[in-house]
């Protein structure tokens, strides 16, 4: 998918701002990219490369951590069939959006301790699309939406 990358961090810019990145705080450092990311493909027959990159949501409405603040939490992995975390094939981040807009990115490091996966806590009456980028060292960006109502 064509979109706006930032040549120092490779942070997408999905809301077309292209005069700072939020990651790295660089000046007008993006370049429009034909492959900046890979949109999902949920046909029946999606091979294992896509099963391990699409990242899957699971939205938390009961708010464990702020009781009775109306929250919810956005829970993401990496994949249908779970990710490998090893040296030489990881995720490196998760970047979540809310309606276009950058929210978050959360590094992860290759370390076996970890799983591919993210949580973010939105305020209660938060509504819109949330999307997540995540990026794997072999194949590249990978992107996908879920709807908070």
């Amino acid at each position: 998918m064509k979109g706006l990358v930032c040549k120092v961090c490779g942070y997408v810019a999905l809301d077309g701002n292209k005069e700072q990145c939020p990651v790295c705080q660089g000046k007008n450092v993006f370049e429009e990219k034909e492959d900046a990311y890979k949109m999902p493909d949920f046909k029946a027959s999606s091979g294992e490369t896509e099963k391990k990159h699409i990242p899957s949501f699971m939205l938390v409405r009961e708010c464990g951590l702020i009781p009775g603040a109306d929250c919810v939490d956005v829970h993401v992995k990496i994949g249908e069939i779970i990710h490998p975390v090893l040296p030489e094939h990881h995720i490196t981040e998760i970047t979540f959006y809310i309606d276009n807009k950058f929210v978050e990115n959360i590094m992860l490091a290759s370390s076996s301790d970890i799983n591919p996966a993210a949580v973010i806590h939105l305020k209660g009456g938060t509504k819109g699309k949330v999307q997540v980028i995540e990026n794997c060292n072999l194949h590249g960006k990978w992107f996908n939406e879920a709807e908070v109502k």
